[in-house]
């Protein structure tokens, strides 16, 4: 089952990834024309001519986790981007962009965000995107990277916006995962994936800040009265039952009294208080 998913959602990715470069194709699909022919030709006869001086102007080096895409006369040549390794460009009539592939991270500056429930808070958070498709970040997008970091910015308002104080401090991997799908799906035209978005700090009002511990303290303090009173109800119950147990038996009485001058003498006091029944002073009391 995880296969066939994984297999799945790779379809899928690669589906966009080829409607991607065919819409890039479709945009620069018009051919160069006769007279775009032309300087191709003149710089061809340029190149052999001045070879092989001109081979250190032809040649090209990207890097294993670079791609080049080549521009010429303002088209772009080949369905997939060059690299890596080595590739030639005709000078005068070719150019081309380095790209790079590698997973970029930048943090998104702390937002001041209002709540569902109209608190005001400080959230700022780290995004981790690369790109995966060289032409798309090139050819639809001026500034790949500037423009995912002003989107994740605003992603960032737009789902705080929807939840409360609450959610936002206790849902913060929901909200993550809710920003990277967002900005996923905005950014797959312009051949980035985002990977990871994560919520660093939530910095609340120091008001909000005050009052939330003035009610913690006062629900702990609630809490410890009502153990409180649960201990003493249910001691004044223990002391009920063992009273009655008593009463059935006068000598139970008596050995409990021992009981506790044990436990006096074993302290090593030097004064023993020995307590005298009150109905023994009562007889004495009526004579």
């Amino acid at each position: 089952m995880i296969s066939t998913t994984s297999s799945t959602a790779e379809m899928v990715t690669q589906g966009k990834l080829q409607i991607a470069v065919e819409n890039v194709e479709d945009k620069h699909s018009g051919g160069l024309g006769c007279f775009g022919w032309l300087l191709v030709l003149i710089s061809l006869l340029f190149v052999t001519a001045t070879f092989p001086i001109t081979l250190f102007m032809c040649v090209k080096i990207v890097k294993e986790y670079e791609r080049a895409v080549i521009f010429r006369l303002g088209r772009i040549t080949d369905r997939k981007p060059k690299g890596p390794g080595l590739f030639f460009v005709l000078p005068c009539t070719d150019t081309f962009v380095k790209v790079d592939l590698r997973t970029v991270s930048f943090d998104i500056p702390p937002q001041e965000i209002l709540t569902r429930d109209s608190v005001t808070v400080s959230v700022d958070g780290v995004v981790y995107f690369r790109i995966h498709c060289p032409i798309s970040s090139v050819a639809n997008v001026s500034n790949a990277h500037s423009s995912t970091r002003l989107l994740a910015q605003t992603t960032l308002r737009n789902v705080l916006g929807t939840k409360n104080l609450a959610e936002l401090l206790s849902d913060r991997e929901g909200i993550s995962h809710s920003m990277q799908e967002s900005l996923d799906d905005a950014t797959d035209l312009w051949g980035i994936k985002v990977e990871r978005v994560e919520i660093k700090d939530v910095k609340l009002p120091q008001q909000l800040q005050r009052a939330m511990a003035a009610e913690a303290e006062a629900s702990r303090e609630a809490r410890a009265k009502i153990i409180s009173a649960e201990g003493e109800m249910n001691a004044s119950r223990a002391l009920k039952e063992a009273s009655l147990i008593i009463a059935e038996s006068p000598s139970g009485l008596q050995l409990r009294y021992l009981q506790t001058l044990n436990s006096i003498a074993a302290e090593r006091n030097s004064t023993i208080i020995f307590p005298v029944p009150i109905d023994l002073l009562q007889n004495f009391m009526k004579k």
